[in-house]
């Protein structure tokens, strides 16, 4: 059965004790006591219903989990008498990074590569939760008692190892570390060719898992065994392109998409490369660094090539829901290839928070906020999944929220342009413009002015009433626009904000024509409120695809 982390952790509580009530009030205690938005009575029925559904059970005639009202929940199905209920648990895991051992710093990206290649393959195993990339690397180089840093990240196992690289041959060591007793579980070395290494991966990945006891489905075997032998220039090329992708900066997603089309250049066939560039494409387009064409579109391109090389890959799936929700407007076909790809890996991090935006976007801010809660247990240390919590919580018009939870992220990195952008919204929205202005003007700065960051700002001073403000960045917009692409639906958001509905819809128009991405939120966020009201809005709601209906 398919089922997500809450609906779960509630089974598990349930089996543990069958046939005993188990309150709604230990549930919450058990699994939501560390959430600080997820409005609770929601997400448990929530839950519950998804629990039910993935059971075949109803309310109303219930085999396994019965509702007592005012009361709680107990199950109420056969066990098997040899399995004792203390033995259901989620095993959980953190993957250290590979230690470089050829101390030669041009050799970090392939460490670092296939410390997250490893990652890649282990999240595949619905039953292991597996601690993500980026939460992971802010251990690296790090020494510290295995036990200390288990308990931070909530793990029960820790794998470390080293990498040595001497031209085409690698060796890979790996120890497996029960963080509860600091006892070893296990410890293995590979030495292979280059040309190997997508089944080191594997082969670490089934070791680990039989070694904690998970048992592997019948897909999750076909998938870590379906291997093929790659390109060594191709593959060295990539990993360097997700070593630039992760350093989320402009010039680093510049090398990312250079060292991807290497990839692709020197192996054609390498679907991990497509869905790669097609990630560096969405990010270019979502924050207007390129035109729709180069951006959502190329994205949607590339993720359809991937998925026709290699329709089991997780990634694909979810670089084209992303791509098509901001390319075609369009949430419904875009949650299927959401879905699809946590099928495939259920842990895959760069999925759940892109769902979650896309949930908020059609209005269903229960689900959008129960997957947030899911990556960021996986990934709590991540600047771009913080960001979008931030962004969440001003969607779905709860902005103070946001704003208390955006002071803990700057914490994690106060120079990271887009957590200032979503701060400033949250705070534009919540009324307070003055502070709203101050993070944009930061964004401004630590992003050598970037055009999105100046056209929000100029949307802050048109909400706080600042008129002249607000026409000065239009027609800053407008020269910056003779040299770089500037998203017409900046000029609509400002438009609308400073109550110029002529303008406003002109630029809407010419957004649609565009294709630019922001205007899959139309519907959500508040940057349209004043033009609601007027009957023309209707055909931009038009434009959208939010419900199957």
């Amino acid at each position: 059965m398919r089922l997500q982390e809450q609906p779960l952790q509630i089974l598990l509580m349930l089996l543990k004790h069958p046939g005993n009530v188990i309150s709604r009030e230990e549930l919450r205690q058990k699994i939501w006591a560390s959430d600080t938005f997820v409005d609770f009575d929601h997400g448990i029925n929530n839950a519950i219903k998804r629990l039910r559904e993935a059971l075949g059970d109803t309310a109303e005639t219930p085999r396994y989990v019965e509702t007592l009202p005012r009361r709680g929940y107990r199950f109420v199905g056969q066990l098997d008498d040899s399995t004792p209920a203390s033995s259901f648990r989620v095993p959980s895991l953190a993957v250290l990074p590979l230690e470089n051992l050829s101390r030669d710093p041009e050799q970090e990206y392939f460490a670092d590569g296939l410390t997250e290649a490893l990652i890649t393959s282990l999240a595949k195993i619905r039953a292991l939760r597996v601690v993500s990339r980026t939460t992971a690397m802010h251990y690296k180089g790090v020494h510290r008692p295995l036990p200390e840093i288990a308990r931070e990240l909530g793990v029960e196992s820790v794998l470390e190892g080293t990498v040595l690289r001497s031209g085409d041959r690698v060796r890979i060591s790996a120890q497996l570390i029960d963080a509860r007793t600091d006892s070893h579980l296990w410890a293995e070395s590979y030495d292979r060719d280059l040309r190997d290494m997508l089944g080191i991966h594997s082969e670490l990945a089934g070791a680990i898992a039989k070694e904690i006891q998970v048992k592997l489905t019948p897909e999750e075997q076909q998938q870590l065994a379906r291997v093929r032998p790659v390109n060594i220039e191709s593959y060295e090329a990539y990993l360097k392109a997700r070593f630039h992708w992760n350093k989320l900066t402009p010039d680093g997603l510049k090398k990312a998409v250079e060292y991807f089309q290497i990839a692709i250049a020197k192996d054609p066939s390498y679907a991990a490369a497509h869905s790669g560039l097609a990630d560096c494409a969405s990010r270019l387009g979502f924050w207007g660094f390129a035109p729709a064409e180069r951006g959502y579109g190329a994205a949607k391109a590339a993720a359809q090539k991937a998925i026709e090389l290699d329709p089991t890959l997780a990634e694909a799936h979810g670089s084209l829901a992303w791509a098509i929700m901001h390319y075609d407007f369009d949430c419904v076909s875009a949650e299927k290839e959401f879905r699809r790809a946590l099928e495939l890996n259920p842990h895959y991090t760069s999925v759940p928070h892109f769902y979650a935006v896309c949930l908020a976007a059609m209005k269903r801010p229960d689900e959008s906020f129960a997957e947030m809660k899911r990556i960021l247990q996986l990934d709590p240390f991540s600047l771009v999944v913080n960001m979008t919590a931030i962004a969440i919580f001003w969607l779905v018009g709860r902005p103070a929220e946001g704003i208390e939870f955006g002071k803990k992220t700057l914490e994690l990195d106060p120079r990271f342009a887009p957590t200032r952008w979503a701060l400033g919204f949250s705070y534009c929205e919540n009324r307070s413009y003055e502070a709203a202005a101050t993070e944009l003007e930061q964004a401004l700065q630590l992003s050598d002015g970037a055009a999105v960051y100046r056209a929000v700002l100029g949307y802050i001073h048109a909400k706080a009433g600042h008129r002249e403000d607000a026409l000065r960045v239009i027609a800053e917009l407008k020269e910056l626009s003779r040299r770089l692409y500037v998203m017409p639906f900046w000029y609509a958001m400002i438009y609308a904000a400073l109550g110029d509905t002529e303008n406003a819809f002109h630029w809407l128009e010419e957004a649609h024509r565009d294709r630019s991405s922001w205007i899959v939120y139309s519907d959500c966020a508040r940057w349209l409120d004043r033009l609601r009201p007027d009957p023309r809005f209707e055909r931009v709601r038009g434009w959208l695809k939010l419900s199957a209906g």
